[in-house]
């Protein structure tokens, strides 16, 4: 306190003791909202997709079937034969006869 306060304290009449000195007294502290920070951990996960496919092979056999007819020809010779008789024959043996006459 200056010495003018001081005086003009005393002016009126005011009686001042020595300050007294206590402890520190410590207020509730402030907290401020907490910075939130995040951390990210990666896991890799392995997920097998099995797709399966299959082929089948066909051999496929054609049969193409040809018709074919041939001819032929052939010539039968064809033999008729006519006996005639024309008389008795004469027999060696016997002499000849006269129908009719004896």
């Amino acid at each position: 306190m200056s010495y003018y306060h001081h005086q003009h304290l005393q002016g009126c009449g005011i009686k001042h003791c020595p300050p007294s000195v206590l402890p520190t007294q410590y207020d509730p502290g402030l907290t401020d909202p907490p910075q939130n920070a995040v951390r990210t951990t990666v896991i890799p996960h392995v997920i097998r997709h099995v797709h399966p496919s299959h082929t089948t092979n066909v051999n496929k056999h054609v049969f193409t079937h040809q018709h074919y007819f041939p001819h032929t020809e052939s010539v039968v010779n064809v033999c008729c034969e006519n006996h005639v008789f024309c008389g008795c024959p004469v027999d060696p043996c016997c002499p000849p006869r006269h129908f009719g006459f004896y």
